[in-house]
């Protein structure tokens, strides 16, 4: 079955456009850490691409604590990551050529992602990528964040392109699942320590990094 035509490239965020799957993780456990948990680093990979909230509902039904706040919980993390990102933020290889190539090839660009504005605003200026993107949704106020679709979705309509005509391109796998759901084209960019791993076989393309996008845009829209 032939691939459908591409007319729009819709980027995640955190560990696509930026290098900040790390600096969540560290914030995650340092938070979680402080209330009691008894966790580990290696543990918080297990909610990596779910909304902030469910991050924090997911460890309390394991690890219930006093005088639960999902709220200043979930902020607490986000204000450590929003400062990272305005003072060491730093964008994942590949970038600038990969959303250059989406301009020159005429594809609309969207982003759909599970962070706060805060956040977003925060990685949009320190990366200085903002006027890239036509349309920016968030997951922030949904009922459902990853790996519901309704993010892409929303992306996707409000960039006025089919979902079928969209390529999502992903690191985490709640996110693949997400942007599947929304019956969109797939690349995703696992970090190389996951990179091996059989799951990766539900996205259409696996990618070393964005520095193979324009290549594979050649492939999809000669």
């Amino acid at each position: 079955m032939s691939t459908p035509e591409l007319k729009a490239v819709i980027f995640d965020m955190d560990g696509v456009l930026i290098d900040s799957e790390p600096v969540w993780q560290i914030a995650e456990y340092r938070v979680l850490s402080e209330l009691g948990l008894n966790i580990s680093m290696q543990d918080m990979l297990l909610t990596t691409g779910l909304r902030i909230d469910q991050v924090v509902d997911y460890w309390y039904a394991r690890f219930p604590w006093k005088n639960y706040d999902n709220q200043q919980t979930a902020q607490a993390i986000v204000d450590q990551v929003v400062s990272h990102i305005a003072a060491n933020g730093e964008p994942m290889k590949g970038v600038l050529s990969a959303l250059n190539a989406c301009r020159e090839r005429g594809l609309k660009v969207g982003l759909a992602t599970s962070s706060s504005s805060d956040i977003i605003n925060a990685v949009l200026n320190k990366l200085e990528i903002a006027t890239y993107f036509q349309a920016i949704k968030s997951a922030e106020h949904l009922t459902y964040g990853k790996p519901h679709p309704e993010v892409y979705l929303n992306c996707a309509q409000a960039l006025n392109i089919d979902p079928i005509y969209c390529l999502a391109i992903e690191d985490s796998f709640n996110g693949l699942i997400a942007a599947r759901a929304a019956n969109m084209q797939t690349a995703a960019i696992p970090d190389p320590q996951q990179a091996d791993l059989s799951k990766w076989v539900v996205a259409h393309k696996q990618l070393n990094s964005l520095e193979d996008l324009p290549e594979y845009l050649m492939y999809l829209r000669p």
